[in-house]
């Protein structure tokens, strides 16, 4: 760690105690459970402290990386250089009205879409399952069964990159698949989400079959880090990985799942470099047998 990180550790420590750290493995913070250490993990709980952190950080000149619940999220076996954010338990807040809710950050998505269920509000059903965090599937404008984030979003409420508090209009934002046209620096604190009021049975039946599909599909209990790569148009990437033959294909301690070819699944030894050998491996064999080359969906972050 330089004499940059460590002033900045420093510096946050009275702001932070032991909710900032040095040298913190990234492993223990991803789904992937994989990743090196960052120079300083900063756990900030409300929308001031994580201010502060943004300016303690740009005084000496660090990079800032947030990984939320480390879902979608592949970080380099040399860790994260600079600031890695954790949003703590302040950004977990959630405010129900009879046609939405404001969610913090931090909140898990998936939960949140089960917890509508029972307030007859629809629009999350979607969103069961998925392993992040409201501002980690705000970011990457998570979807899924044909239907993604930007379709319910109100309002984003964030910190920008140096350290003022504002809130984003969904109009302010350029929603594309897999993107959420959040400005460079700019980090999310919270979202209001506009919900349909429907009978709670109505609601519950969506998400019941929802559920009952991506758990039919997709690999349970493993480590892994969701869809690796994004879908190309028309086509499905697990559909083509799979045409190229790669079901069960090892690198090191990962795999390519049996159950569906867009996941990769650590085996509990497994490194960045396996995974990423095993993307590239991947993207090879679709574009040689279909013409098609795959596009990242997870973010690769970090010293590799």
């Amino acid at each position: 760690m330089g004499e940059d990180a460590a002033a900045t550790y420093e510096a946050l420590v009275t702001t932070l105690g032991t909710r900032v750290r040095c040298r913190e493995p990234l492993a223990r913070h991803t789904s992937f459970r994989i990743g090196g250490p960052a120079d300083v993990l900063a756990q900030p709980a409300s929308a001031d402290e994580l201010a502060a952190v943004v300016r303690a950080a740009a005084a000496h000149r660090l990079p800032v990386t947030v990984v939320g619940a480390g879902s979608n999220l592949l970080v380099g076996d040399g860790g994260i250089r600079g600031v890695v954010v954790k949003l703590g338990a302040g950004f977990r807040r959630v405010a129900w009205t009879t046609r939405g809710v404001t969610a913090g950050a931090a909140a898990h998505v998936g939960k949140l879409a089960r917890a509508a269920v029972s307030r007859g509000l629809s629009g999350l059903e979607f969103a069961e399952g998925i392993p992040g965090t409201v501002g980690g599937a705000l970011f990457m404008n998570a979807g899924a069964y044909g239907s993604e984030m930007a379709a319910v979003v109100e309002a984003v409420e964030g910190v920008t990159a140096d350290g003022r508090q504002t809130t984003l209009a969904a109009s302010d934002l350029s929603f594309a698949y897999r993107h959420s046209g959040v400005a460079p620096g700019f980090l999310v604190t919270g979202v209001t989400f506009r919900l349909a009021p429907q009978p709670a049975e109505t609601v519950a039946r969506t998400l019941d079959a929802l559920r009952d599909r991506r758990l039919a599909s997709q690999p349970q209990g493993a480590a892994n880090a969701g869809s690796i790569f994004k879908n190309p148009p028309g086509d499905y990437a697990g559909r083509l990985i799979e045409a190229a033959g790669l079901k069960g294909r090892r690198v090191g301690g990962a795999h390519i799942s049996e159950r569906h070819a867009n996941f990769i699944v650590n085996d509990g030894e497994a490194h960045a470099v396996d995974v990423q050998a095993l993307m590239a491996e991947a993207q090879r064999a679709v574009w040689e047998r279909s013409g098609v080359w795959l596009e990242p969906e997870i973010r690769l972050v970090g010293s590799w």
